[in-house]
């Protein structure tokens, strides 16, 4: 009987592959071994599953191949016991199966196993490989042992390590897990509808709302999953990601999706009824001579400064969305929201009536950053109560912090979720606000004009302060930027006492 893995034994499974890594490569790079190796054995043990399954039923070996086949070819020669009875050159034996894997599944496996060298022995030695191997070997990964929930939970699980471990890379590689979740339930994903992420990462935002789907019903066969990623290895990750959520519709590209976009019909970009994403913050280097005569029309709110890319990300995902049943999330830093260079961009957005809900969130939800980001939803077409009107939430205290981490708890989440349903002022935590008052304030969605938190009572002829005007400001639990309004405001409403400190 095969032996069921308990969550807690997966993980520290899993884990302990990369351990063996330790000392011989960096921590960033753990992820181009162990992902492959980790999917290799994934596969040939479910191959071998299924083929064992129908030689039991009909004692057939020729119709038992055909069957393990169906869910994907693994060639003669490219399994992981072959691999494994390698004598030596193991690197070689490795790269040759995953090339001959990946080219008899061309539609769902083409360069899922990355780009790692395996060949180097300078750094990737025989032993290490057969001690990696070795370890891997000691349990089946088949369907029966870990179940794809499991399994892919215990992917996450290595994608967090990782994060941790590799310092300053993570926010790359990892967006908070709780924040993605709400995310997607404020997305709604329906079945039958397309998703796409232009900066997808490892694939954990696309699976999110594939999951929010499930929980809401819907048959998940129906959905189609898209994504583009600039890191090729990363692109790959996310494939390995998806099969092993058990995704079938999905397609995940690699490249620059400001330079060149992946998906498209025609001559247009192609349109998605959901798209959410996690762009790279304030790129530097990108090209903004061409955006300029981009010949996607991508540039319809106008061109980003050379400094900050953000609002080129942001106008290609208002374009990649369905004209009809198009909504977005978008995480963001606060910039985007009150920068005067991007002032024109932001008047046009707003008169075009698109921007549904502008959510700000509590410090730390990135690892290793302590900075505060932003929501932005927006719809191709409102309903019509919602129509001219844009509902503004902070919520910088929904936020818990542990083991050095921040997040979402499931009633943050829920607080939040509801006054996004509602829509409907909230003192103190969200305002609708109409779209000719945004505009009226030069386009400014900076949350704190628009969310008053109630003013501190201070008795008549005291002094305010520096000192104390600040722990007001402090105690709200704002940001530096995102407060400074609110300090403003606070410290116009107080009068203070003739001797006050200057």
């Amino acid at each position: 009987m095969t032996e069921h893995l308990s969550q807690r034994e997966l993980e520290s499974y899993l884990w302990g592959a990369a351990t063996l890594l330790r000392g011989l490569v960096d921590a960033s790079d753990y992820k181009q071994y162990i992902f492959p190796l980790m999917f290799f054995k994934r596969l040939s043990d479910v191959w071998d599953e299924d083929y064992q399954e129908a030689l039991d039923d009909t004692g057939d070996e020729g119709y038992a191949t055909a069957t393990a086949n169906d869910r994907f070819v693994i060639p003669e020669g490219a399994h992981w016991n072959d691999v494994r009875s390698a004598p030596k050159d193991v690197g070689r034996a490795m790269l040759s199966a995953f090339l001959a894997i990946e080219a008899a599944n061309p539609e769902r496996l083409q360069g899922v196993f990355g780009n790692a060298n395996w060949t180097d022995k300078g750094q990737m030695p025989d032993a290490t490989l057969k001690n990696l191997i070795e370890h891997f070997s000691k349990h089946d990964l088949t369907l029966a042992a870990v179940p794809e929930d499991e399994l892919g939970n215990g992917y996450e699980y290595l994608i967090k390590k990782f994060a941790d471990d590799s310092g300053h890379t993570a926010q790359e590689f990892y967006t908070n897990r709780t924040l993605v979740h709400l995310m997607a339930q404020m997305l709604e994903p329906q079945p039958g509808e397309s998703i796409y992420d232009p900066t997808c990462g490892t694939g954990g935002m696309l699976i999110s709302c594939l999951a929010e789907a499930k929980r809401r019903g819907g048959d998940t066969r129906t959905i189609g999953l898209y994504g583009q990623e600039l890191i090729t290895i990363t692109a790959a990750i996310a494939r390995m990601n998806l099969v092993i959520h058990g995704v079938s519709d999905f397609h995940i590209a690699s490249g620059n999706t400001l330079a060149n976009p992946a998906f498209a019909e025609g001559d247009a970009l192609r349109s998605f009824d959901v798209v959410l994403a996690n762009p790279p913050y304030s790129i530097k280097k990108w090209n903004r001579g061409a955006w300029e005569k981009d010949v996607w029309g991508r540039n319809f709110l106008g061109t980003p400064p050379q400094g900050r890319a953000d609002y080129a990300f942001f106008q290609h995902i208002l374009k990649a969305m369905d004209p009809e049943t198009g909504r977005c999330a978008i995480l963001f830093p606060h910039g985007v929201l009150f920068r005067n260079e991007e002032a024109e961009m932001r008047r046009k957005l707003i008169e075009a009536d698109l921007v549904e809900c502008v959510l700000g969130l509590g410090p730390g939800l990135f690892y290793n950053s302590p900075m505060e980001a932003c929501v932005i939803l927006c719809r191709s077409k409102k309903p019509a109560d919602r129509q001219g009107r844009i509902l503004f939430i902070d919520a910088v205290a929904e936020i818990a912090r542990e083991r050095a981490q921040s997040f979402l708890r499931p009633q943050d989440q829920e607080r939040i979720l509801a006054a996004y349903q509602d829509f409907t002022d909230a003192p103190g935590f969200a305002s609708v606000v109409s779209t000719a008052d945004v505009l009226a304030a030069e386009g400014n969605l900076s949350i704190a004009r628009y969310v008053k938190k109630p003013k501190p009572e201070v008795p008549v002829g005291e002094a305010v302060t520096l000192t104390a005007a600040w722990d007001i400001f402090d105690a709200e639990g704002r940001g530096f930027w995102t407060g400074m309004d609110a300090l403003v405001d606070m410290l116009d409403g107080l009068e203070p006492a003739e001797d006050a400190d200057a």
